[in-house]
């Protein structure tokens, strides 16, 4: 009777790392690396010799020295006296706060002129088509100096809201005022503070949340959970569905979770609106938004929205009319389709390219430089670098802050894009 045994197995070999595919990738992945490496090792140690040639250091001191220079716009409460690194820190929130409300009026606008843009109407049709290609076929810059030198020449001056017959007048009953420096609009106030002051007091317009920075992320805290509290209401509601085939109405109850609590909160911390008025030469109290900022706003989120209009486009006609056919043989309307049948599964096709879009608009941010909107651009990357002689370390924090910024942008949309995408079984 013969027996059956394993051959031997071969020993390992050096020339294996090359030869054999098993081992190749790995082999050229780890050389890739310590390439990769050396490079970077060379590059600072390099930049450490010039650094030194020029009888520079490489550090980040600088960030808690006096700054020395003042800021026109701001969220947070800023001196020249404070750092620089204070000064940075409201760049950065100047950035975000572009950035954000880019992006929301951006979304609004492009999606808009995306669904108009296929409209039956002729006119309708041919106006978004002109609206897209006119904004993105225009630099942003000249887009941005063009709605600046608007506001700024042809909005009334502040004396001219005053006198027995004044030429200019506040607007939503006497509660907003567009001048040429600027819209004042209303800010919230409460009499009530668990911030230990009462931010109805008189405070600079260009620093909204310089006070009542607790009883705002009071009010922030308290609308998150009631937030959540919501989606686990939908959550039990799609369990009863799927279960008994009906689902409850639970509208009632999410008006509820989201009104009272906040309310609540509201009412004990004495909410109250700061109304603006004119007060020497200028506007005082409530919210001062600079041509600045509007000019950069609107600029991006007009320059933007032409870009996502053609996104949300090509994102329908991606839909098959099968879809579009069914609804309406259900008893649908068309503006219900679209909402409800239609753009939910366009979402898996727009998804992607308006990832580009939202990094495009923050980086694209960077532009306020040109007419003086004070953001990370301006402050970290300018001022401080040209004050402090440290270039390298500014630019390396300014290349950082939005590179993380993109990298939280593109998860949180990715994230969001996983969740939509059809699951197989």
């Amino acid at each position: 009777m013969s027996t059956l045994t394993d051959p031997p197995r071969a020993s390992f070999r050096l020339s294996q790392l090359i030869y054999d595919t098993r081992y190749r990738s790995i082999t050229i992945q780890v050389v890739a690396f310590i390439l990769i490496l050396a490079g970077f090792a060379w590059l600072i140690n390099n930049t450490v010799q010039n650094l030194a040639a020029l009888g520079k250091d490489f550090n980040f001191g600088f960030l808690s020295s006096a700054a020395g220079y003042d800021i026109n716009q701001m969220l947070i409460e800023y001196n020249n006296q404070m750092s620089h690194g204070r000064a940075a820190l409201v760049g950065i929130l100047n950035t975000l706060l572009v950035a954000f409300l880019g992006c929301i009026t951006a979304t609004l606008l492009g999606v808009i002129a995306g669904v108009l843009r296929l409209s039956k109407n002729w006119v309708v049709s041919r106006l978004m088509a002109v609206y897209v290609e006119g904004f993105r076929n225009v630099p942003l810059l000249l887009w941005i100096i063009l709605i600046f030198a608007i506001m700024t020449e042809s909005m009334p001056q502040p004396n001219q809201f005053r006198g027995a017959e004044p030429t200019a007048s506040m607007i939503l009953g006497d509660h907003v005022a567009v001048t040429n420096r600027g819209i004042w609009i209303p800010r919230i106030g409460f009499t009530s503070s668990i911030s230990g002051n009462e931010s109805v007091a008189p405070i600079d317009g260009a620093a909204p949340l310089a006070t009542g920075g607790l009883d705002w992320l009071l009010i922030f805290g308290t609308l998150a959970l009631s937030l959540i509290t919501i989606r686990f209401v939908r959550r039990r509601s799609d369990r009863i569905q799927e279960a008994t085939g009906v689902r409850p109405k639970t509208w009632y109850q999410q008006v509820a979770i989201l009104v009272i609590p906040v309310g609540v909160v509201l009412i004990a911390l004495g909410v109250t609106v700061v109304a603006p008025y004119l007060k020497g030469f200028n506007f005082i109290e409530g919210t001062h938004l600079r041509n600045s900022l509007i000019a950069l706003w609107i600029a991006l989120s007009l320059y933007t929205g032409a870009f996502i209009a053609e996104i949300v486009r090509g994102g329908i006609l991606a839909i098959s009319k099968g879809q579009s056919e069914a609804a309406f043989a259900l008893g649908l309307q068309p503006g219900r389709t679209m909402s409800l049948v239609i753009l939910p599964q366009a979402m898996r096709v727009i998804i992607p390219p308006l990832i580009s879009q939202y990094l495009n608009l923050t980086k694209n941010s960077s532009l306020a430089i040109a007419v003086g909107y004070m953001d990370v651009r301006a402050t970290l990357g300018g001022i401080t670098i040209n004050q402090t002689g440290r270039e390298l370390e500014g630019m390396l924090l300014l290349g950082s802050f939005y590179l993380l910024l993109s990298l939280v942008i593109s998860g949180a949309l990715n994230f969001y894009n996983r969740s939509t995408q059809l699951q197989e079984r």
